[in-house]
């Protein structure tokens, strides 16, 4: 099973039923002080429960008020626990599955004399030779040193479609566990047993191993600080319940603590944090620590390559431009007959726009005794040679040379259609036949469909973005124009990426990039967010704090939603969870009061039946609102690309007024079935 199969089954049964168990297992106040306000509650049931036996055995009246509020508060811990050993549990299924993919296997090494020695694949040292042939999985993590073959990642990735690894450049890295489909390779062992890529990603993926991020222990220590002065609070207000007479119940006391401390927010912290790598995870992307997955939510300036990820990764060909006196048919003619051998992606496309622009198809011929002409990097140049014609197509300075040994000169008209092209930020290609320029095809770079509205939505959000390429300022400025993206590094070298990153850093800014070479990964290191492809080298994943297991450089983009939608949930959560404290507070103070102050009375605006009935139904709201948000919690809020003030009156709208407006009427209607069946 794959990665992406195992999303599937995130919610099965199995899950449900594990989370079940381990909300018990967390209900240890040592594995719980990592949760102050929770640990609190957990207090506050333990006394409650201590205190409920004793008046039992001395048969004091109201058990079955101070039972309920016993249940209800043992209810609110075993709820918050639940929210985060559910998104644990998602982890773990996927950490299961990739456990599945870690199997035994016999590797043949590559002794010093030459000779193979068949030896299990836990045995393997880094820096060991194996030699994997097509059918046989490859033992560990590694570098092709010798060889090139097609391999099966499906296993790590869940991409059915098999990959090339091959010896130097950047797609040498291999990782155990995937299969050679076809050929022979010898790696180079890059890992120990229990070092492996798989191994750390099982660990990862694991999110009861996840590090709180610096935003989130300041929010717990914020939500301390708002319990620390509740509950001074909440202890001051018994001597002035006593000096007027109405003397209240340690139940109704801690009632009142639980329901004024942030206990929502407090009971899904943990659950949102360890979701938001949950998300990352569920898009093939394996991060190294939930601080990476924060920051990117911070990210101010995003790097972004050309290849493959602003464009398409090769260019096409768009447009004849005719020589004077030629027309484009006979151009198009040309073009096509010089391109029918040449299976680079610009030759193909010119084939097919002459096939779409002027019907002409592609032809066999063979029966005419064509000879085609190979381009080489000396000559710069190919084409075709048919029926005493000599048809060629090459760079303009190639072209210009052929046509000069025959004794023609080329057009003024068409050196200003490749200046034009050229300023565009295009290539021109030149076609000639018998020594005579026909004219110019016009190879463009593609944009990505929909590149533009992604980066337009990242400028909302205040994120700068910068596009890296290793093309000439003229051609970069074009494609930068084009996709809107805010700047861009021409010609750009390592140290020139470096450089740019340390810059923006140092105008207190969070930097993101993605790389998949060796030249990469001094910015990978250097970047708050790097991404590393996965199908890269060993150094860039080790460089970066996240890995594409689906070597898809667009990911980045993703990555940083992600992180946006983490902090936007959080502070979602946080916004609602004070806001509704305020209906709790109306509810219970009343109650607690108005006996011996009637004119409290006035504040009972739900008109709550009577004191017990308005406590008790505090409580029940307090529990069911953190177990009807845990589907949020873990699912998220819906990210909107919107800039921090706009962000910050949509929270306010939504889930500020909203957080106040839901417990009035859900306290109320609890209040009136709890009356209705006889609880109070």
């Amino acid at each position: 099973m794959s990665t992406r199969e195992t999303r599937k089954s995130l919610w099965t049964g199995g899950i449900v039923a594990g989370a079940v168990r381990d909300s018990l297992l967390k209900l240890n106040p040592r594995t719980l002080a990592k949760n102050p306000v929770m640990l609190v509650v957990e207090i506050g049931s333990v006394i409650t429960t201590y205190e409920l036996v004793h008046h039992q055995l001395l048969h004091v009246a109201g058990f079955r008020f101070e039972l309920q509020i016993t249940l209800w508060l043992w209810f609110t811990v075993l709820f918050a626990n639940f929210a985060e050993a559910m998104a644990e549990g998602r982890g773990k299924a996927q950490a299961d599955t990739l456990r599945k993919a870690r199997a035994e296997t016999i590797a043949h090494r590559i002794k010093n004399g030459g000779t193979i020695e068949d030896v299990p694949g836990s045995k393997l040292r880094a820096g060991d030779l194996v030699k994997v042939a097509a059918g046989e999985f490859i033992p560990g993590d590694g570098e092709v040193v010798e060889g090139v073959a097609s391999v099966d990642e499906s296993a790590i990735t869940g991409e059915s479609a098999p990959v090339i690894r091959e010896s130097g450049g950047d797609r040498s890295a291999v990782t155990g566990g995937t299969r050679v489909l076809s050929d022979e390779i010898i790696i180079k062992i890059t890992s120990n047993p229990g070092e492996t890529f798989l191994d750390r990603m099982i660990k990862l993926v694991e999110g009861a191993e996840r590090q709180k991020t610096p935003n989130e222990i300041a929010l717990n220590i914020l939500l301390s600080g708002l319990t620390i002065i509740f509950l001074l609070a909440v202890v001051t207000l018994q001597p002035m319940a006593i000096y007027s007479g109405s003397p209240q119940s340690i139940f109704v006391l801690i009632s009142l603590l639980v329901c004024l401390i942030p206990t929502t927010i407090g009971g899904l912290l943990s659950a949102i944090g360890i979701a938001g790598m949950d998300r990352v995870v569920q898009r093939n992307v394996l991060a190294m620590s939930g601080r990476a997955v924060e920051a990117a939510g911070d990210v101010d300036t995003l790097l972004l390559d050309k290849t493959g990820t602003i464009t398409l990764g090769n260019r096409r060909a768009t447009e004849f431009i005719p020589a004077p006196n030629i027309t484009e048919a006979e151009l198009a003619d040309a073009a096509q007959l010089a391109s029918l051998s040449d299976e680079t992606p610009e030759g193909r496309s010119i084939v097919v726009l002459a096939k779409e622009k002027y019907n002409l198809r592609g032809r066999e011929l063979s029966a005419y005794a064509a000879t085609f002409i190979p381009f080489t990097a000396v000559t710069r140049m190919s084409g075709v040679d048919l029926d005493g014609r000599q048809i060629r197509k090459g760079a303009f300075d190639a072209i210009v040379g052929y046509c000069k040994e025959k004794g023609n000169s080329v057009p003024p008209e068409v050196e200003e259609s490749v200046k034009t092209i050229a300023n565009a930020g295009g290539t021109p290609l030149l076609v000639a036949e018998d020594g005579k320029v026909l004219g110019t095809i016009h190879l463009k770079d593609i944009i990505k469909g929909g590149m533009r509205e992604r980066f337009d939505q990242l400028r909302a959000m205040g994120i700068r973005t910068v596009m890296i390429t290793g093309d000439n300022p003229l051609t970069a400025a074009a494609i930068a124009r084009e996709a809107g993206l805010d700047d861009f590094l021409a010609q750009a070298k390592p140290e020139d990426k470096l450089a740019l990153i340390r810059a923006e850093q140092a105008k207190g800014k969070l930097v993101a990039m993605t790389g998949d070479g060796t030249n990469d990964a001094p910015a990978l290191a250097q970047a708050d967010v790097g991404l590393a492809m996965n199908a890269g080298t060993q150094a860039a994943k080790e460089a970066g704090n996240m890995v594409d297991l689906d070597s898809n450089p667009t990911k980045l983009i993703e990555v940083v939603e992600i992180g946006k939608q983490l902090l936007i949930t959080r502070g979602a959560l946080t916004t609602f969870s004070v806001a509704n404290d305020v209906a709790k507070y109306f509810a219970i103070i009343p109650a607690m009061f108005a006996g011996a102050f009637p004119v409290l009375n006035v504040l009972n605006i739900m008109a709550l039946k009577t004191p017990e009935s308005a406590i008790l139904s505090a409580v029940i709201f307090n529990a069911l609102i953190i177990i009807a948000l845990v589907p949020l919690a873990l699912r998220g809020v819906r990210y909107r690309p919107l800039g921090a003030s706009a962000l910050l009156r949509w929270n306010l709208l939504v889930y500020g007024v909203g957080g106040i407006i839901a417990p009035f009427i859900g306290i109320k209607l609890i209040d009136l079935i709890i009356t209705h069946i006889g609880w109070a």
